[in-house]
Parts: structure tokens; sequence; C-alpha cells
């Protein structure tokens, strides 16, 4: 049977469908974090490559029958469409491009590492759809090494900590003073002056690093993993508390995932 539409209501029709094609983009994305939204859906938080952090409404994720419930998973990496909305875009497609997290879950001592990578990455990127691509990179590069174990868990994170921060403006400084930007061998750590400083601008109450500290912190700041890998079990734990340490001071939080490994730290 031929079914005649008016001119009108095909006008309106193409006109609905070309905004809708107008409001729908495609990106590749990690997914940062997940939580429930009623009885079946669930908001998921992507850190995307080409649109920054974004926030969408994964519709009827949670039942059995979801197409694409496991493919949205923290520690994914994806390929994502959405549909621009109000307050949050709509999940409409989504293809997975590396399942990051079957790795990582199985092994605590990763996921909590990987955990904070996260969780980090989620609390300083403060401002949605504003593309960062270093720092999309820089995450990237870090799940991929934590998943594939190319280097002790909490030295990746460590590095990736600080790295992120020195994108989010919060340079940690390791070879000069912070406040007098002269370069020595006998330089202190003081975090709320923003890293080292000399003997002339320390606090009373500083104290200096070991030299294999400062080397493995001024390692992992620019990913030396020749260096990083061959550092002792007590560099490792002075640094894990040193970078956990300045990253909360500028958080003005502690993280959860955090909280974990530094219980570890000091057991």
């Amino acid at each position: 049977m031929l079914v005649l539409v008016s001119f009108p209501a095909a006008l309106a029709f193409s006109t609905i469908t070309i905004n809708m094609m107008k409001k729908t983009y495609r990106d590749q994305g990690i997914v940062l974090r997940t939580h429930d939204l009623g009885e079946a859906d669930r908001i998921i938080t992507l850190f995307t490559r080409n649109h920054g952090k974004v926030r969408a409404v994964a519709k009827g994720v949670r039942k059995t029958k979801s197409r694409y419930g496991a493919r949205l998973e923290p520690f994914s990496y994806i390929d994502v469409q959405l549909y621009q909305g109000r307050n949050l875009d709509v999940v409409s497609q989504v293809e997975s491009i590396t399942p990051y997290h079957k790795a990582i879950i199985t092994n605590y001592e990763v996921y909590a590492a990987a955990s904070g990578i996260l969780e980090t990455a989620n609390r300083l990127l403060v401002v949605e759809k504003e593309a960062d691509l270093g720092h999309f990179v820089l995450l990237h590069g870090a799940l991929h090494a934590i998943a594939v174990g190319a280097h002790h868990p909490e030295l990746i994170l460590y590095s990736y900590i600080l790295r992120a921060m020195s994108y989010a403006g919060w340079q940690l400084a390791i070879n000069e003073c912070a406040v007098c930007g002269a370069e020595s061998r006998q330089l202190a750590l003081n975090l709320e002056l923003g890293g080292t400083v000399c003997e002339s601008c320390s606090p009373l109450s500083t104290s200096f690093l070991a030299p294999e500290t400062r080397e493995l912190l001024a390692a992992l700041s620019v990913g030396n993993w020749e260096v990083a890998d061959k550092s002792s079990v007590k560099a490792r734990k002075n640094i894990g508390a040193l970078v956990t340490a300045y990253l909360h001071w500028h958080l003005e939080q502690q993280l959860q995932s955090i909280k974990v490994i530094n219980s570890k730290l000091l057991s």
C-alpha cells in the first residue's frame, strides 16, 4: 500500500533528523567512573580524546540483555557515539577498542594503583567538554603500561600523578629551588612552596631529600623507567608518601583509592 506523506510533514521530519545529526558526535575515550541512575540506567564519566571530560547516560545498560554494558566498565578504552543532551549527553553506540579492565581486575595491587590513576584523572579534569590531548595520551599510556605489567604498578601511579599535575599547572620543582630557581645538589623538599628548595630558602623545619629519593622523583617526573625500575623499596615508599601528599595538598582532599595504597605503605 502506497502511503503519501504531505510536504510539510516530510520537511519537519527532515529538519528533526538534521538537528539530531548535528548534536551527535563520535570520539574515543576512557571510562573513568560509573554510577547507577534509576533502575536500569548508568551515568558514565569519560575522558575523550577530542572532547575532554564528558558525562553521559547509558540507558538500559544494567539490564541483562544490554548490548554494550560490559564495554562501559571503568578502565575500558572505547569508541563511543554520543548525543548532546541538555544536562547530560546520551550514549547511543559503543565499540570496545581495548578492554583494559579485564587484565586490571585480576590483580588487587594492579587494580588499586589503576583506581588511583582514574580517580586522580577525574579530580584533575575540572572543566567538562574541554579537550586536553596531552593528558589523554598520558592517561592512556599509564593504563596500557599498568595492564600489561610494564613496570611496578605503584611506580606507574606516582609517575602519572606527577606528570598529570604538571598538565594541571602544578609542576613539582625537583632539580632547582622552587622559590629562587637556584640549582643545587643540596635541596630540601617543601610541598607548600612547590617542591625542592635550597638551603637559603628552606624553612627551618624542612628536611633534605636522600639522593636516591630525589633521583627516583626526577625519573618518575619524566618517565625515565631505566632508573625508576632499579629503585629500592625504601625509595619507592618515600616517593609514595611525598607524591600523594603533594596531590592532596592541591586537591584539599584525600582520594579514597590513595588512602588504601597509603595504608599499605605504612604497614
